[in-house]
């Protein structure tokens, strides 16, 4: 049988248990799926938007047998209520969740795991997101890379969830260079070619190609230093204008320098139908590119087709 892949079930004050079981009905590969998380909170929560599909409670993956049902890995959490719970208890449960999959993940256990959305309020500023949490216990901090995948194109924002006033003082040449050099390395592995990759510059028009702008001191001579490296690399180039160029210079990866840069014109073009993976841990991690979506938590609204994109994915690449 093939390496197991996990769900982890992420925030219990969302959308998540919704699009898991959407995302369930839908798939065709199902044998080697699992959950991590707590069953009767599951359980009880898909009653109350009246969906139904076959869980089953287990506590060890051993356990796990191939006959149609949805394993759960139950994980303790002592709820009280069903969308609404205490931030204390939330991080706790999330947490202890996210740390079972990366010890069955990293013992190769199961082949990689895939995580349900989760507020990052849950962190209390210590990690910016999973992204970086995962990093840490990876012992890979400032080596992992953010990988928002479509078929047609992928970006990574070199800085994730900071503030705009922050990004400046983290562009440096060390971390421009193991960032894409992490991508490059990984993108590789995953899909058996190289990259073909475009670097933006951080101001608008590259600040006129200014000699003493950040594009010309720093973007600029880490791009060259790769190319000499044999990368398929071009850059910088102006933000404004790359998106409606891609047939033009043909390329796979847009490497921004900020979060919303590369993330808000990718979500115009290509909506839910993209994933999360994050590059440069020792497994393969992956989340819907979308948040809890509080504002549809208990409609039976929710849109389960990043999370089918995920699953879909991470079988694929592993056949």
């Amino acid at each position: 049988m093939k390496k197991m892949i996990a769900i982890v079930a992420g925030d219990p004050n969302s959308i998540n248990s919704e699009i898991i079981a959407k995302a369930w009905k839908k798939i065709k590969v199902k044998k080697n799926l699992f959950l991590i998380g707590n069953y009767q909170l599951i359980k009880k929560q898909l009653n109350q938007i009246g969906m139904s599909i076959p869980l089953f409670k287990i506590d060890l993956i051993k356990h796990y047998k191939n006959d149609g049902r949805l394993y759960v890995l139950d994980v303790p959490f002592k709820f009280k209520s069903i969308f609404k719970n205490k931030s204390n208890d939330t991080k706790n449960y999330v947490l202890k969740s996210l740390d079972i999959a990366h010890n069955l993940a990293f013992k190769k256990k199961i082949r990689g795991f895939i995580n349900a959305p989760i507020d990052k309020k849950i962190f209390n500023n210590k990690y910016l997101g999973v992204t970086e949490y995962l990093s840490k216990k990876n012992k890979k901090k400032n080596k992992e890379v953010m990988m928002i995948f479509n078929k047609e194109l992928a970006v990574v924002p070199l800085t994730t969830h900071l503030e705009i006033k922050d990004v400046t003082g983290k562009i440096k040449p060390s971390l421009l260079k193991t960032k894409i050099t992490t991508l490059h390395k990984s993108y590789k592995k995953l899909f058996n070619k190289k990259p073909k990759i475009v670097v933006l510059g951080l101001n608008p028009h590259n600040s006129e190609n200014h000699s003493s702008s950040i594009e010309n001191k720093i973007i600029k001579p880490v791009v060259n230093s790769l190319i000499k490296l044999d990368f398929n690399i071009k850059g910088p180039f102006p933000a404004d204008t790359i998106f409606s160029n891609q047939k033009k210079f043909n390329y796979n990866v847009v490497v921004g320098m900020y979060h919303d840069q590369v993330l808000a014109p990718f979500k115009a073009l290509y909506g839910y139908n993209a994933i999360n993976i994050t590059l440069g841990l020792k497994y393969i991690r992956i989340s819907p590119d979308h948040g809890i979506a509080r504002d549809i938590v208990g409609l039976n609204k929710a849109n389960p087709i990043s999370l089918i994109n995920a699953i879909n994915f991470l079988n694929k690449i592993n056949d």
